[in-house]
């Protein structure tokens, strides 16, 4: 199996908390930020979405803090798809600070949604298949 996508972001220092530790809603931040790099680099942008009538959504998220984070520091930001049957997929991520250590652990649950009918597309990968010039960054 390949190396997951990956983009590299330095700890700002505006983004801690009083302990000096990146602030616990900026994972959330990082996670978009290396899900959009992905599907950028695929080929598909948020206008090709509005297109298509389409959007992305996220219906749950999980962050495992593992390791502190200080300003400065660089990570990278990991990003793979994982597919089932059904409705949604799963998008699993690691923020990865420069030696290898594992600084947080992301685990989300996304899907399509018809912006008309306001409802979950039956088979998501249908829509990536579709937009998508780099299928193999979805694991597709």
């Amino acid at each position: 199996m390949s190396e997951p996508f990956s983009v590299r972001v330095t700890v700002r220092g505006y983004e801690t908390d009083v302990q000096g530790h990146l602030n616990q809603a900026v994972y959330l931040n990082y996670a978009e930020h290396a899900r959009w790099s992905l599907l950028q680099a695929a080929g598909i942008s948020q206008a090709r979405f509005l297109g298509r009538g389409v959007g992305p959504v996220a219906l749950e998220t999980t962050i495992r803090y593992r390791r502190e984070l200080l300003a400065g520091e660089e990570v990278d930001v990991t990003c793979a798809f994982e597919w089932g049957e059904g409705k949604t997929f799963r998008i699993r991520q690691e923020v990865r600070k420069s030696d290898g250590t594992v600084a947080a652990e992301v685990t989300a649950v996304g899907g399509i949604m018809d912006l008309k009918a306001r409802k979950l597309v039956a088979d998501p990968r249908d829509v990536f298949k579709e937009l998508a010039a780099d299928l193999g960054l979805f694991g597709l």
